[in-house]
């Protein structure tokens, strides 16, 4: 089978119904859900989602250019049971849908000659990087520009979508979720970043409190609303806890590595102290969950190979949190050196055999580039 039939669209549409059909997702109510007497839906909470839950990560990022409707929309199709959104602000102080406020690669921008003077270099967290950033620009002027794939050389087939879509603000696609759940009559569920906080509040545009705002709005800043709240800057999951109920995550990257809100505050901690029985019982005093990059769950040796798993998942359910690490593709380049297939670094290698290694350790979901192979992953357990 070359490269070209594994990855047609409707091949994942079959796959993608046969991981709905055999977990329940999608095709009705989702697991812990309920019809109400006037014709909405009422569930338990985050306990409900199925387990290991499949978060699209920038919704089917594998398939069609991040973080676009067109994205969130095959996501939800394909039966993802969450649905990723990361947040920046814009100068005006919308929150849109970006992984990064630097939208060089996402973007068309640079083909717009009006906004040749907005490029510039700035240093986000610590790091110096130079092109087009959100809060440099209204809401109305990123709206005239139009996403396009972040990674054309791996990615070719996505490339046909390049300009088919807008920038979403987080609030469309809170309405998008609202008629999506309507239409399937069960809430869509959504996992929610705040992108460098730390970073936006020095520059006046706090992201915190306009989220706060908007889940208010739309009635999802319950302890059981369909919605996960997460950062990789444990402040800044602690400023929405005292704000809004709905379930929180702390995401954590790699094991010596600092949180920028933990560079600027002086605090020594590393995220291997966070991932220790004591900090993880810190966590739990203000979050539900964890996000860890799957290298703290199953470790890779120095060729690239997974090892042993690490006491991490035991260590964070014993504090009652939930994991949800990140994340899972189908690549080569993306895989493990003993799960890649060929030589190509773009073609598709064993992704089932890595899923099943990561799933077999008891996490309670994975945030995945391919939604419909997630699901089959975890339809095999």
């Amino acid at each position: 089978m070359t490269q070209g039939e594994h990855r047609s669209p409707a091949r994942r549409t079959v796959l993608g119904a046969a991981g709905v059909a055999v977990l329940g997702a999608s095709a009705g109510l989702t697991a812990g859900t309920a019809q109400a007497a006037d014709g909405g839906v009422r569930h338990h909470g985050f306990r409900s989602l199925p387990v290991p839950t499949v978060i699209a990560h920038r919704g089917a990022s594998g398939y069609r250019p991040e973080h676009t409707l067109g994205s969130y929309q095959l996501a939800l199709d394909l039966g993802a049971h969450v649905i990723e959104q990361d947040l920046v602000p814009t100068k005006d102080g919308h929150l849109v849908c970006r992984h990064e406020n630097d939208i060089t690669g996402t973007t068309d921008v640079a083909d717009h000659p009006g906004f040749a003077s907005r490029r510039t270099t700035k240093s986000v967290d610590g790091v110096s990087q130079t092109g087009w950033f959100t809060e440099d620009f209204t809401l109305a002027e990123l709206k005239t520009l139009r996403a396009k794939e972040r990674i054309p050389g791996t990615r070719q087939e996505n490339t046909l979508y390049d300009g088919r879509w807008q920038i979403p603000t987080f609030e469309e696609v809170l309405r998008w979720a609202e008629q999506e759940g309507r239409r399937r009559g069960h809430e869509v569920w959504l996992h929610v970043e705040t992108k460098h906080p730390t970073y936006f509040r020095s520059l006046g545009l706090g992201l915190e409190e306009r989220l706060a705002k908007l889940l208010r709005r739309y009635g999802r800043h319950r302890a059981d609303s369909a919605v996960f709240l997460q950062s990789f800057e444990p402040s800044s999951i602690q400023r929405l806890a005292k704000l809004v109920n709905s379930p929180r995550v702390v995401l954590l990257s790699g094991a010596s590595s600092r949180p920028w809100d933990f560079v600027q505050a002086g605090d020594p901690r590393t995220v291997a102290d966070l991932v220790t029985p004591e900090g993880l019982r810190w966590i739990a005093s203000y979050a539900q969950g964890i996000g860890p990059t799957l290298d703290l769950v199953v470790p890779r040796d120095a060729s690239g190979r997974l090892g042993t798993p690490t006491t991490l998942v035991r260590d964070a359910h014993a504090q009652g949190l939930i994991l949800h690490p990140y994340t899972q593709r189908n690549e080569n380049s993306f895989l493990p050196a003993d799960f890649r297939r060929g030589t190509d670094p773009t073609a598709y290698g064993d992704a089932f055999g890595a899923l099943k290694t990561y799933l077999s350790t008891g996490i309670d979901g994975i945030f995945t580039d391919n939604p419909d192979t997630a699901l089959l992953a975890a339809a095999d357990l």
